[in-house]
This record gives C-alpha cells, sequence and structure tokens, in this order.
C-alpha cells in the first residue's frame, strides 16, 4: 500500500500506512481511513469522512462531510469476519450518509458508477446499485436490495430487504418498497403502487418515441388488461418486439419476491 505523493492529506487527518491513496486524491480535516482502503486518483474526502477497512474507492468520487463507508452491517447474524464495500467511479455521495459492507465472509455491498446519492440515510449490506441512480435524502435501502442503471429513489424511500428496483423505475417519496418494481414504473404511495411510466426519465434516457409506445402497451398489458401474470407475459411476448419491451417482462419472470402490481 503507498501514498502518491500528488495525493493532499490534511493535517488533521489519519490515514493509515496501509491504505493506497491515489494521484491527486484530497483527504479533508479529520477524516479518517484504516488499513486496508484503497481510494482511487482524482477522489475527494470532505473533512470528517470515515473510511472503514476492506473498502475500495474508485476515481473522481465526491464524498462529503461526516459519510461512513465501509460500516460493519447492521446485522445480528455478523460475526466480524472480513467483507468488503466496493464503490466504483465518479459518485456523489453527501452529507451524513452510511454504507455498510457484506454480512458474510468475503461478500461485498457493490455501488456502481456516477450514483448521486443525497444526505442523511443509508444503504445496506450486501445491495446492488447500479450506474448513474439517483438516491434522495432520507432514503433507506435494506440488506441485498437491488438497483438498477438510472432508477430514482425519491426522499423518505424505505425499500425491504431482497426487494429490487429495476431500470429507469422511478420510487415517489416516502413510498415503501417491499415486493419489486419493474423497469420503467413509476411506483407511488405508501404501499408502493404502479402510476404508469416514467415519461420524463425515459425522454431524458434518449429512448425512442416508438419505443416508449411499445412500453405504454406492455404497461397496458401487464396492469390493466385483467389478464393472469403468466397470460399478459404471453401476450406481451407475442405483441412486443422492442428491447426495453423485452427487458420489462424479463424482470418480471426474474421476480423472486413479486412485482407491485
Amino acid at each position: 500500500m503507498s501514498i502518491d505523493p500528488s495525493a493532499t492529506i490534511a493535517p488533521t487527518a489519519r490515514v493509515h500506512q496501509d491504505a493506497a491513496i491515489g494521484p491527486g486524491v484530497r483527504i479533508g480535516d479529520f477524516s479518517i481511513v484504516e488499513a486496508d482502503v484503497s481510494i482511487g486518483a482524482g477522489t475527494v474526502l470532505e473533512p470528517y469522512v470515515y473510511v472503514k477497512r476492506w473498502t475500495t474507492l474508485g476515481e473522481r468520487n465526491e464524498i462529503s462531510a461526516c459519510a461512513v463507508l465501509g460500516t460493519d452491517p447492521l446485522d445480528k447474524n455478523f460475526a466480524g469476519a472480513r467483507s468488503y464495500l466496493r464503490i466504483g467511479n465518479g459518485n456523489k455521495i453527501r452529507e451524513h450518509y452510511t454504507i455498510s459492507r457484506g454480512t458474510e465472509p468475503e461478500s461485498a455491498t457493490v455501488i456502481g458508477d456516477g450514483n448521486y446519492v443525497m444526505t442523511s440515510g443509508h444503504i445496506a449490506h450486501n445491495c446492488r446499485i447500479g450506474n448513474n441512480t439517483v438516491v434522495c435524502s432520507c432514503a433507506l435501502i435494506a440488506g441485498y436490495a437491488e438497483v438498477d442503471d438510472m432508477a430514482f429513489i425519491s426522499g423518505g424511500v424505505v425499500v425491504h430487504q431482497f426487494s429490487k428496483i429495476g431500470r429507469l423505475a422511478m420510487i415517489g417519496g416516502n413510498t415503501r418498497v417491499n415486493t419489486d418494481v419493474p423497469p420503467y414504473v413509476m411506483c407511488v404511495g405508501f404501499n408502493g403502487e404502479p402510476k404508469g411510466l416514467n415519461l420524463v426519465g425515459l425522454k431524458r434516457a434518449g429512448i425512442k418515441s416508438e419505443e416508449i409506445a411499445e412500453l405504454k402497451k406492455a404497461y397496458r398489458i401487464f396492469y390493466r388488461s385483467g389478464l393472469k401474470m403468466a397470460e399478459a407475459l404471453t401476450r406481451m411476448d407475442a405483441e412486443l418486439r422492442s428491447e426495453q419491451a423485452a427487458h420489462f417482462a424479463a424482470f418480471i419472470r426474474r421476480s423472486e419476491r413479486g412485482v407491485c402490481r
């Protein structure tokens, strides 16, 4: 492990000699970096950030004050074994946020690239967060949950353990997610009810109008036709051809908890 000579470390920070600190990293006052931590080039830790052991941060991440990364899992079964938190590149994690490492030995919590995680929340052990997601303030994501690319989780959302949130899905404020949310769907209300497609997100993502039209048809078949789930999926297979519609159907088929319906 080594500290690159171009890294800037505040005099009041504490960086363990067995940490790896990349080029251009900046570590603010009173931050703590434990042993067996790797921090990639250009990453910034504001004051009072705590990065615990067995955490890896990629390049160009921005970690705001009082965030704690790599905490022990909030799991009564955790016995102290080595596990990991792996964070990719270009993420922003704002103030007072905590992210835990895995529970089982050698398991990991994984955060992808380009995510914007706002203030005062928690991502629990063994979660999988994709790329370019937004997680707003005071959202709580329980263990083993999965959030796919470009999903949007509003403020005050609580996500039950093992739940999955699909690509470009949007979860409205203060929603309780306790079943899987299919890709492209808006899910709102305390009981997590589907309320149409995330049209704003789809357009921002560059999804073409004809592909959105197919998704609208898929949504109508699944949610409004009155068909049983298997029948709705069979009809979608027969009538729809777009990549997005196929992804929508495949997510539903893979669901183990059942989807919000």
